[in-house]
């Protein structure tokens, strides 16, 4: 039977390029004439002429269907949204600036034919992939943060944050998924990895040249610092634990040198006394006593140190604990929602 790849297009405030972009991805689907196809627009709650160009765009070919949210639901509430309305075997999603070129939706569906695979993500940061044109604190946060995601999930893909990739329909349907903005991306590839599903990169090309010619007359870019710091708080999913046991063992470390030197100086005070022969003098709580009249304040730094890392350690374990319990659930939960 022929495969049926559905593109699913989010889209909010994008009248300066929705109605060209698409026509481009209809022309590339057309040529290829590889498999039968849909596009699936949701128009997130656009309050320029997005939603109008849209209908438009659906009334002149069956292949093309919209979906409108009232109001911005965020990215991940359309591409919720998309999955939810999408017939085909195959889900592969755009973005529709083209950022990356439309031959990049034959190059993933090629590769998930060829490896049966459950997700392919389309990786600018991986060997062979290329970022051209994009303003340089946006380039560095985002393959500095992707290369903080793949470190702290201990896995070795390039691309976390990316939106540009091809799902199999069975599986990505199956996956409950609740954020509501940006950070849907990390969450998928989270929550994929838990599922042991099969996750494949490709080099892929990421372009703003055709961007930067309209940006002046586009408001849906994703802010740089919000993505950033939204990025940074969705990596916490990853291993949460992680973040609490690097803080609690610095703090450890520090701890340990102020009370190690107390400690040394102590015994150091011990030694001299018993060497000038003042035995009645010569105790280990009096050389201790005698250390915190000489440094209070390394005392109560060192205790208030090696109390709080104490305390983060503690919570780094029980954060262990409370991911695998969830592991365990989620496991259990897409099993159940895959018999209903």
């Amino acid at each position: 039977m022929e495969t049926l790849v559905s593109i699913v297009l989010p889209c909010y405030n994008e009248e300066a390029i929705i109605q060209k972009n698409i026509s481009s991805i209809i022309g590339y689907l057309e040529d290829t004439n590889k498999y039968k196809w849909e596009i699936v627009i949701v128009n997130d709650g656009s309050k320029d002429k997005t939603g109008e160009i849209a209908n438009l765009l659906e009334k002149n070919n069956e292949q093309v269907r919209v979906i409108h949210h009232p109001v911005n639901l965020n990215l991940g509430h359309a591409l919720q949204t998309g999955f939810c309305n999408s017939k085909g075997d195959i889900i592969v999603v755009m973005d529709i600036d083209l950022s990356y070129s439309v031959d990049h939706i034959g190059r993933m569906v090629d590769k998930m034919l060829e490896t049966s695979c459950d997700i392919v993500v389309a990786s600018p940061y991986m060997k062979g992939g290329s970022v051209i044109d994009v303003p340089f604190s946006r380039k560095i946060m985002s393959k500095w943060l992707n290369k903080f995601m793949s470190f702290v999930a201990q896995e070795k893909y390039y691309t976390f944050t990316g939106m540009v990739r091809a799902y199999r329909s069975g599986f990505i349907k199956n996956v409950n998924l609740k954020t509501k903005d940006y950070e849907i991306n990390p969450e998928i590839m989270y929550k994929a990895m838990i599922l042991r599903a099969r996750i494949i990169e490709i080099p892929a090309s990421l372009d703003w040249t055709e961007q930067n010619k309209v940006s002046g007359k586009r408001v849906s870019s994703i802010r740089v610092l919000r993505g950033f710091f939204s990025g940074i708080m969705a990596a916490f999913i990853f291993r949460p634990y992680i973040f609490f046991i690097v803080v609690g063992a610095f703090l450890m470390v520090l701890s340990m040198y102020q009370l190690i030197w107390l400690f040394f100086d102590t015994l150091r005070d011990l030694h001299q006394c018993i060497e000038t022969g003042e035995l009645l003098a010569c105790s280990f709580s009096i050389s201790l006593a005698k250390q915190f009249a000489k440094n209070p304040q390394s005392f109560l730094v060192g205790g208030i140190t090696f109390l709080a890392s104490i305390q983060i350690l503690s919570l780094g374990f029980l954060s262990l604990q409370s991911k695998r319990y969830f592991e365990e659930l989620f496991h259990l939960g897409t099993s159940i929602k895959k018999r209903l």
